[in-house]
């Protein structure tokens, strides 16, 4: 299905966005790259951000979804949904650095909220955010997200979710009721 808000237009990623989707992911988050927008992790985070198989894995899932956002016929943003029962998991969120301030992410977020709370009835959408990570926690408490206060250990020692920079890193879970 798709929908168009703010010059965006929304569908599932498919199977030939896997590539597409692992650069836009990495370009947000990780190197020098990531530095042009405001949600670079790369002071406190080396490595990669995701691979094609943890994609790829979001992409198959029947309970999960990769949206994406193309603007004029790009990929310029997208996010991971998860059905969980009553609410829905919000992850793998990234906007192109050069167009992060934009108010594209405010508009993903919202598509993503409409679709979780239309599609699978989520009564809440949760995720994770390293909790060092002030400035984006803040933004999301600005959409109405609340801190929980409920933390999990960051991986270390799985290169897989990136090399840490330091050594007090943890994921604290925000929550929104979508009712």
């Amino acid at each position: 299905m798709e929908t168009s808000v703010t010059g965006l237009t929304f569908r599932d990623a498919t199977d030939a966005d896997v590539d597409e989707l692992v650069a836009l992911i990495e370009s947000a988050y990780r190197g020098e790259s990531s530095r042009a927008g405001w949600t670079t992790e790369a002071d406190i985070l080396d490595g990669q951000r995701t691979d094609p198989e943890g994609v790829l894995e979001v992409v198959k899932s029947p309970d999960s979804r990769l949206l994406t956002a193309e603007r004029d016929g790009r990929i310029v943003a997208c996010c991971q949904l998860e059905h969980r029962g009553d609410h829905a998991y919000f992850g793998m969120f990234a906007v192109s650095p050069t167009l992060q301030g934009g108010g594209f992410g405010k508009a993903v977020l919202a598509e993503a909220e409409r679709q979780a709370r239309e599609r699978w009835g989520a009564a809440q959408m949760r995720m994770t955010v390293i909790s060092v990570r002030e400035d984006l926690i803040a933004w999301y408490e600005r959409r109405g997200y609340r801190r929980t206060g409920k933390t999990t250990p960051f991986p270390y020692g799985d290169e897989r979710f990136g090399i840490p920079r330091r050594d007090d890193l943890r994921f604290e879970l925000l929550v929104k009721d979508l009712a």
